[in-house]
């Protein structure tokens, strides 16, 4: 028995896009982009949002807390009894990246607009949907009478800023929490919209803030240029230690592993699927081209190599207040990338060491960390698992499911990983093309969400049955 794919639809029209449209609404950045979050109160208002619709649901058995440690960021917990000795466990975040320039005419990161079946606003897709639709799924179940493994929830508020958080909650709720042998992480994308997809990797990050002095204060760049050597050269010859510039390659051989066999060709699968949608995804300007031709490299790319960003400037004035001066400094925001099976904390040691030795005119340099992650890689998936996602997928969507990896970084995966060692992952999401999650005119999918959720259903069923 499934449950009903025309109720769960129902819900999310009459339930879900509505509480999704309210918590758009709320700017609840990230701590790492409000370090005043607990004054400004924004992530306190979407977690009594959610809980308050949560509490409202008609599910049997659930309990539903808001837990508080000292100094960090809340957390919701649910819990749901079920049938067995089995414990399921469910993963969303509610903070919110900040919120970037580009938004089209009328559309904005607070201003949820509903068009053609996507929901647009800064975080509804990555991922406030998550405990909407983790819900949704459990009372689906429930009202089909259709059993379930005892099932519990997390919900941080934290994800943005590298879960830095969520161990102490792991600890404080270890004993609530139970031996999971199954978790469903809902904070993940998919290669297109007409099938359900599996992340099987995700990479790890490094980033920090690279700051290049030499000079105290600024001078005339008459009479300095030619002396004084240029912060922002010296900064981009240190960068050019990291990465070949013509290539975008990463030099050192530190931040490179092997790539399994088995993730080669699912990236190949993968890049089957989708075809152009693997580059088109993006919007490229004018006659950009991208860094690989190949699909299937392309997808490797993002998801088992480093690559660098340079996400932010300081000591660079706008345009319009550019005066002839030699600037004292330059800062750069890097992102490095890291493979999903390489140490976050040992990649980004290795950054630092890299960029601070040696300093060209003997400038003062320092790289100042602020977030290493480690990427995760999923263990073999077991036959009832594969089975029940690639029956989820042709019942709900029409299509054969899929895998691929992710190039993002959901640190959460890594800290269960080692947790519960022996747990299935279930690691999926509305992120697909277009949707540009961080980015401006980030939406979710609507009608996707709610195939989604009745996978996620009826997988939660077939783990119940192991």
């Amino acid at each position: 028995m499934s449950v009903s794919a025309d109720k769960i639809a129902r819900h999310w029209d009459d339930e879900i896009v509505p509480r999704i449209t309210e918590y758009i609404r709320v700017p609840a950045k990230s701590p790492h982009f409000d370090v005043e979050w607990e004054r400004h109160g924004y992530i306190e208002q979407v977690v009594q949002l959610a809980h308050a619709w949560a509490r409202r649901q008609s599910i049997r058995g659930l309990v539903l807390d808001v837990v508080r440690l000292p100094g960090r960021t809340p957390l919701l917990y649910f819990e749901v009894p079920g049938i067995g000795d089995r414990t399921a466990l469910i993963y969303g975040h509610l903070d919110k990246q900040p919120e970037m320039v580009g938004w089209q005419e009328g559309f904005g990161p607070w201003i949820p607009r509903f068009e053609d079946g996507r929901l647009y606003g800064r975080g509804g897709a990555d991922d406030g949907y998550a405990i909407f639709a983790a819900l949704s799924a459990i009372a689906a179940l429930q009202d089909a009478g259709v059993p379930h493994a005892r099932l519990v929830g997390l919900i941080e508020t934290c994800e943005e800023s590298g879960s830095y958080d969520l161990p102490p909650y792991l600890d404080h709720l270890a004993t609530r929490l139970g031996n999971v042998d199954f978790v469903v992480g809902l904070d993940s994308g998919c290669g297109d919209y007409e099938r359900l997809w599996m992340t099987t990797s995700l990479r790890g990050l490094a980033a920090g803030t690279l700051e290049v002095r030499v000079l105290t204060e600024g001078v005339h760049s008459g009479d300095a240029s030619g002396v004084v050597p240029s912060s922002f050269r010296i900064a981009r010859k240190l960068l050019d230690r990291l990465e070949d510039p013509s290539t975008g390659w990463i030099l050192p051989s530190a931040f490179h592993v092997p790539i399994p066999r088995e993730r080669v060709e699912q990236a190949a699968h993968a890049a089957s699927i989708m075809g152009d949608m693997v580059f088109r995804k993006y919007p490229f300007a004018g006659n950009t081209t991208p860094m690989a031709d190949d699909g299937t490299e392309a997808l490797l790319n993002r998801t088992w190599r480093p690559a660098l960003s340079v996400t932010g400037a300081d000591g660079l004035p706008a345009i319009e207040n550019a005066g002839n001066v030699l600037r004292p400094y330059t800062s750069l925001k890097l992102s490095l990338r890291l493979p999903p099976t390489l140490d976050g904390a040992s990649a980004t040691h290795e950054l630092k060491s890299l960029l601070e030795v040696e300093a060209p005119h003997g400038a003062s340099v320092r790289f100042h960390a602020d977030q290493a992650a480690s990427g995760w890689n999923a263990a073999a998936t077991t036959p009832w698992l594969g089975a029940a996602v690639e029956a989820a997928s042709r019942l709900h969507y029409g299509k054969s499911a899929a895998a691929m990896g992710e190039g993002g970084t959901i640190p959460f995966m890594a800290m269960l990983g080692k947790r519960f060692p022996e747990a299935q992952f279930l690691i999926t999401g509305v992120l697909g093309p277009k949707s540009n999650a961080h980015g401006p005119n980030e939406f979710l999918h609507v009608p996707y969400a709610k195939k989604l959720t009745a996978c996620v259903a009826d997988v939660l069923a077939a783990h119940a049955k192991v």
